[in-house]
């Protein structure tokens, strides 16, 4: 007698279904950082799901999701016994100690949805398939928009009447009318260039382009130091190049303008003690969040991106740099996985609804001419996806001036921010000048400056 095989249930995972319910029941944080991966019908349990509509209905009109008020949303609906009972949403919120690995538990939620999709679709597809009625080709493009179908689902999409984004808009211009800012966004710190741009704006993607070498970091370290030090706005820098300690001591060097050299080596001053500390308790009370990991995969910068902003409020994000980050799949070309890490950003900065700041190489072309979009390595993604391009420039040696020369042999680089790129403003050059000796950028004086 032939043995029969039980059929094979489709992917899922209750503790982790219960997790992720519990975890929001105990921290109404957690139900901001779940909502971006899962929908309630991503549930396989019928009662989950329930539990999770419940949660988001009560979260979404402004309350505590807690027992008392997510009960009361499932006996107003009629759901409370497909739900499990009352008894089984109060043992829910003791599933876990904390809401710490709540996105872990929603990603391990996802995976399987997504499982029971592609098996469903691919279900259907190869049914189809079997079809000889139909062409082949015809049939290749159904399945591809069936799968494409399947991927956009998972975006964030908000759909608005006009009539709904005037009034946050009318206000916006009220506001706006009577502050009267010209800095509207996260400001840089440099006035020519927050006078362009009016600081950088939510949902931004930047790019800061350069050759090896040329000051990307110590302009993005500088920016950052501007924005939490002296304005005390929290912001995040995602460190894939140097590690945490150099960049802590790149930001005390321009902070306290004792030379990068003399600090790493302890040939600096007794008397240079006094500034170390003022400038260390400075930067002991920014709120600056560098991470600090060599092998980062995309996976990994955009979960790590989510937490930064849910937990500690960063308002902008710096990335150095875009050419370090890898992908879930390495056989891919290479100018594909740039064009993914490109697009993903641009995505995730209007998901975070915050700029996103990533340091780019340019190709050596830039080094004899000036640099164009173009110039931008590794995907010309990068140049479309972006909102704003800024390029760090410089003369060519027989066209500096011997003033220039000596500054140089000094230490003092005149170097140019060229903003090549913009799409809600000008385009120009803002003239700087590059600190060697303590790895930070500074404004030039300009006549109207000393006026």
């Amino acid at each position: 007698m032939a043995e029969t095989k039980t059929p094979q249930a489709p992917p899922h995972n209750e503790e982790a279904e219960r997790a992720v319910l519990g975890a929001m029941f105990l921290d109404p944080n957690a139900v901001s950082m779940v909502q971006p991966y899962l929908r309630p019908d991503d549930f396989y349990y019928n009662s989950n799901r329930r539990v999770c509509e419940a949660i988001y209905h009560v979260f979404d009109a402004g309350h505590k999701a807690d027992i008392l008020t997510v009960t009361g949303e499932l006996q107003k609906t009629k759901c409370l016994d497909e739900a499990g009972g009352l008894d089984y949403v109060a043992s829910l919120s003791n599933v876990v100690p904390s809401s710490a690995n709540v996105e872990y538990y929603a990603q391990a939620v996802q995976d399987c949805a997504i499982r029971r999709a592609l098996i469903q679709t691919s279900g259907n597809i190869g049914l189809a398939a079997y079809d000889q009625s139909s062409d082949g080709l015809h049939l290749l493009e159904w399945a591809q928009q069936r799968l494409f179908n399947l991927s956009n689902e998972r975006q964030n999409t908000t759909v608005k009447r006009t009539s709904e984004l005037m009034t946050g808009l009318m206000e916006f211009l009220e506001n706006a009318h009577k502050e009267k800012k010209t800095v509207t966004g996260v400001p840089s710190g440099f006035s020519d260039m927050d006078e362009k741009t009016t600081g950088f704006q939510k949902s931004e993607f930047i790019i800061i382009g350069a050759r090896p070498s040329r000051g990307k970091t110590a302009l993005a370290l500088t920016m950052a130091s501007n924005i939490t030090i002296k304005n005390n706005i929290p912001a995040a820098f995602l460190t894939l190049e140097m590690s945490a300690q150099q960049l802590m001591m790149r930001i005390l060097s321009s902070e306290t303008q004792i030379s990068l050299q003399k600090l790493s080596t302890g040939f600096f001053q007794t008397k240079n003690f006094n500034d170390i500390l003022s400038a260390g308790a400075k930067m002991n009370n920014a709120p600056l969040y560098i991470v600090d990991m060599p092998n980062m995969r995309l996976l990994d910068l955009r979960a790590q991106a989510r937490r930064l902003r849910a937990q500690q409020k960063v308002k902008i994000i710096f990335i150095d740099y875009l050419g370090l980050i890898t992908t879930d799949d390495p056989r891919t070309p290479r100018y594909q996985q740039m064009a993914d890490v490109s697009r993903s950003l641009k995505q995730l900065a209007r998901e975070l609804e915050i700029p996103i700041v990533a340091l780019s190489q340019l190709t050596r072309e830039a080094e004899k001419e000036k640099p164009s979009l173009a110039s931008i390595r590794e995907s010309g993604a990068i140049e479309q996806d972006a909102d704003m391009v800024i390029f760090i420039t410089s003369k060519q040696d027989k066209d500096k001036t011997d003033e220039e020369k000596d500054e140089e042999a000094r230490g003092n680089v005149k170097l140019k921010l060229e903003i090549a790129k913009q799409r809600n403003g000008p385009t120009g050059d803002i003239d700087v000048i590059f600190q060697k000796e303590f790895t930070r950028f500074v404004p030039c004086v300009h006549e109207r400056d000393e006026r």
